[in-house]
């Protein structure tokens, strides 16, 4: 069973976050833009300085490679990286993500497309597939349907919650309020990069 604690953690521009999440479980993230969604994640993914304590069943980020803490806990950025001229290129093992591409509703043949004509609406599915294909114990996404059409959206959503049913543990930065209170068993509403209490 994962569990994954979060206790006083503090970097520029956010301060004294503590949550607990445990397997299976989605801790829903709003608030304002800028008011810190994006810094929680990348810190929780230790991909920018922070203090605090975080911990994967009850092991330190601060004892974990980070690479390996990566592997585990992987974060979605609202732009997803790409840095390779095709999209296959992008996935370590493509035959373990195409159960999950054809579910996101992509075309089988992507696999050699042109990361440059993909569009907005192939590339965000496309990042969450490359995740998700790692099976990690916890997923940091940040608003991962914001640029989705309703269609694909229910797509991401659906596999979203086969994931959870699996056990897998759900840290979601959203400005979709009912998309919160559909996957949301704990929130965390930001202000100024402070926790402030239940969403206005």
């Amino acid at each position: 069973m994962v569990s994954f604690d979060v206790k006083n953690l503090n970097r520029s521009g956010l301060g004294n976050i503590s949550v607990q999440i445990g397997a299976g479980k989605c801790l829903a993230v709003t608030g304002p833009s800028g008011s810190g969604k994006t810094l929680f994640l990348r810190a929780l993914a230790d991909l920018d300085p922070s203090e605090g304590v975080v911990t994967l069943n009850g092991r330190d980020r601060a004892d974990t490679p980070a690479p390996q803490w990566r592997r585990q806990i992987v974060y979605v950025p609202a732009e997803p990286g790409w840095w390779s001229d095709t999209v296959i290129d992008h996935f370590s093992d493509w035959k373990r993500a195409e159960p999950i591409i054809a579910a996101l509703g992509l075309p089988a043949d992507i696999a050699n497309a042109p990361v440059s004509r993909l569009s907005t609406g192939e590339r965000h599915p496309l990042a969450l597939a490359r995740a998700l294909a790692l099976a990690p114990a916890v997923m940091l996404l940040d608003e991962p349907t914001g640029s989705l059409d309703a269609v694909a959206t229910d797509a991401v959503e659906t596999i979203l919650r086969q994931r959870l049913d699996d056990g897998m543990t759900l840290v979601l930065a959203t400005h979709d309020e009912a998309q919160a209170e559909r996957f949301a068993d704990q929130r965390l509403y930001l202000r100024d990069g402070q926790a402030a209490g239940p969403p206005p």
